[in-house]
């Protein structure tokens, strides 16, 4: 069992980048220290709320200064930008981090970087997109000239210019072999992804925000895709995030996350208006016949926020687990550190590694021996 965070990064609108950056460093260099195996980096150009436009620099940051975190993109989105550039400079990172790297790739959701770059506003169009990327950056990663990128979205050649003597024509190879884990996020219920990550042999990433059997559901398409491509599915290529927030006790976990200073509030009340607005408050209702007057933030932390003392987190973690799949690696979701937020996430993240994930490391050693 691994864990990790992704970071998307949400913030607070109004800082400097600067400000977040070295918040979101000192985040990592504690997860690192903790012993923790993954961070997820967000990407968006025009979201002064998460405002990374290039994850692979921020973790490029970070190398030097850890031996153990794999950094993924979380995520590169995909319709944005030529493949060949995406596999020339993950390929780049991932020899700069000797192989400590996952890209994370998607369909891009930020609608005012999908109007900048011109890209269509149809998801499923920009998931047939993102999945003629993938297999466009595994081509560049175990061919050598002459490339030919002909698809239905992508164009572009070498093949005229090339130059052994001059090494003109050769796109960069990653240093890990065959190529590094391709991990694709997955946020609807019923997500086409998902079975296209299975059968093409991509991992993937489901939201924080999908319900209990939302993610079952993922699981349970992730199977099938598996089968349809003759391949067993393993819960080593799935990973589930999820908001965890441990205290000394159930009530003081609860008044911290509730609180109006919160940066679960923060996080749960920016996603709260993202999903208003984008008319998909279906995805957080309990029950079908809720009104959406009904789904308050409140009810949002409820619903999808695993809060209390170590003994309640370790119970619940492995209920979910139970119940939605044999996922290999645990994501947690990162919030921002304003006020007492830093403590509290600080606390919150030497609990968990110290006294909750040992327990729950055995208790899925255990399952998979069965």
């Amino acid at each position: 069992m691994r864990t990790g965070m992704f970071m998307m990064p949400l913030h607070p609108a109004g800082r400097p980048m600067h400000a977040y950056l070295a918040e979101d460093t000192e985040k990592a260099l504690l997860m690192e220290k903790l012993g923790f195996d993954e961070l997820f980096i967000g990407e968006h150009f025009s979201a002064a709320t998460e405002p990374y436009p290039s994850p692979l620099m921020f973790a490029a940051s970070l190398v030097p200064q850890t031996k153990r975190l794999v950094f993924g993109t979380g995520v590169i989105n995909a319709p944005l930008r030529h493949p060949a550039f995406i596999a020339a400079e993950a390929a780049q990172f991932d020899h700069l981090s000797k192989g400590r790297f996952i890209l994370g790739v998607g369909t891009g959701s930020t609608p005012t970087d999908i109007e900048l770059m011109g890209v269509t506003e149809d998801a499923r169009e920009r998931g047939k997109i993102l999945a003629e990327s993938v297999e466009m950056i595994e081509h560049a990663w175990s061919s050598d000239p002459p490339y030919d990128f002909n698809g239905t979205y992508w164009k572009g050649a070498i093949k005229d210019t090339i130059n052994p003597g001059l090494g003109f024509g050769w796109l960069p190879k990653p240093y890990q072999k065959p190529r590094p884990t391709i991990a694709i996020p997955c946020s609807s219920p019923d997500s086409a992804s998902v079975r296209v990550a299975a059968r093409k042999g991509w991992s993937v990433i489901s939201s924080a925000l999908l319900s209990t059997e939302a993610l079952a559901n993922h699981w349970k398409m992730y199977r099938e895709g598996c089968q349809e491509a003759g391949r067993t599915a393993s819960g080593d290529d799935w990973r589930v995030c999820r908001t965890v927030f441990v205290a000394a006790s159930d009530e003081e976990a609860r008044a911290r996350a509730f609180s109006a200073e919160s940066g679960y509030r923060h996080f749960f009340g920016h996603m709260h208006k993202v999903y208003t607005q984008l008319g998909r408050l279906g995805i957080l209702k309990a029950r079908p016949d809720m009104t959406d007057a009904e789904v308050t933030v409140d009810t949002f932390i409820e619903q999808r926020a695993i809060l209390g003392s170590p003994k309640t987190v370790l119970g619940e973690l492995i209920k979910l687990r139970d119940t939605t799949g044999p996922f290999g690696t645990l994501l947690l979701s990162a919030v921002d550190w304003g006020g007492p937020n830093a403590a509290w996430e600080r606390e919150s993240l030497s609990r968990f590694a110290e006294e909750v994930m040992p327990s729950f490391r055995q208790h899925y050693a255990a399952s998979a021996a069965e």
